[in-house]
């Protein structure tokens, strides 16, 4: 029995069927989805992940055509949340059986402040859930996300000076508090999931903010205090994920960890949480995060290489993490 498998996040960075039209007027060429075809391939023999959650699918016949052309996913099912070439969608491919998919759009609850009701009830990009069985009466529950990015937004059918440093700051203020709302809605499912239950938990994805930003921390949730009594902290270890980076920074002197580079800042965008039962340091583990890698060497940083970004390649990096199983009892 393999007790050994791989988890990734991989944002293709919009993978859409050859001429087709999205966001207005681009497509790829034959030609060029040939090549973005190629590199997505490359890039899945070198992580060799056994389960990977995609980000930015367009079309779900194109994301097999890629699966199909890198020969590692023989056998492997795959799952998107509705890839239908409307909006870029999330996706779940694993080698192992895939059960029980949810597509999840509405949120469980609204946000409201001071009794006032934000008029966000939705996830822009769904949410796909799903249970993996990684090895007989074992299951996981994946989570794959993709939230809100930094990008202002600017009111619709307005002429916005986009310059404006107000304005700009404004349309940042509206896309934060979009990922905000996203990222409340997200804990508030992984309650649900995680609450008073042993079943193994996975999110990966993109969530376009660090590790230690506010909307992160909303998903992951806040370690206890060293002082609480223990049964207060049993409660909140119950509910509480970690960060893959954080795990391998533990056992290493260096973090090189970044997955995005914009205007000369490497961030960490795309991230892998487990739940407390794939935690070492929890007595009752039932598996252990292992070496975690960040395939990040396609990234350019424009502010110092006249390197052309080849249109075909992602502008992310791609995270995998070992999980390793204990032998069942």
């Amino acid at each position: 029995m393999n007790n050994q498998f791989r988890v990734a996040t991989f944002n293709l960075l919009n993978l859409v069927s050859p001429n087709v039209h999205y966001y207005g007027k681009k497509h790829y060429s034959k030609q060029t989805f040939n090549k973005k075809k190629q590199w997505i391939c490359q890039q899945l023999k070198h992580m060799n992940a056994d389960i990977v959650g995609f980000q930015e699918v367009f079309h779900e016949e194109a994301l097999q055509e890629v699966v199909d052309a890198s020969g590692l996913y023989p056998h492997a099912q795959l799952a998107t949340a509705n890839a239908n070439g409307s909006q870029p969608v999330v996706g779940l491919l694993s080698r192992f059986p895939i059960k029980n998919v949810e597509v999840i759009v509405p949120f469980p609850e609204v946000l409201d402040i001071e009794g006032m009701e934000i008029p966000i009830r939705e996830f822009r990009r769904p949410v796909l859930k799903a249970d993996v069985e990684v090895r007989p009466g074992l299951e996981l529950c994946c989570y794959v996300v993709h939230l809100k990015s930094k990008r202002p937004i600017y009111p619709d059918g307005k002429e916005v000076e986009r310059d404006d440093p107000v304005e700009r700051g404004k349309g940042q203020a509206r896309a934060l508090i979009l990922r905000a709302a996203e990222a409340a809605a997200l804990r508030s499912l992984l309650m649900h999931t995680l609450q008073k239950r042993s079943k193994p938990v996975i999110v990966m994805g993109d969530v376009n903010d660090s590790g230690m930003a506010v909307t992160s921390r909303i998903i992951s949730g806040e370690p206890p205090f060293r002082k609480m009594a223990r049964e207060q902290k049993k409660k909140i270890w119950d509910v509480l994920l970690y960060h893959v980076k954080d795990v391998q920074a533990r056992r290493s002197y260096h973090d090189f960890y970044y997955t995005h580079i914009h205007n000369g800042h490497y961030e960490s965008l795309d991230h892998i949480m487990v739940s407390q039962e794939l935690v070492q340091e929890n007595p009752n583990h039932i598996g252990r995060v292992g070496q975690v890698q960040v395939l990040n060497d396609h990234l350019v940083d424009e502010t110092f290489s006249r390197k052309k970004v080849n249109s075909w390649q992602s502008d992310h990096g791609q995270v995998v993490a070992t999980i390793e199983l204990r032998d069942p009892k």
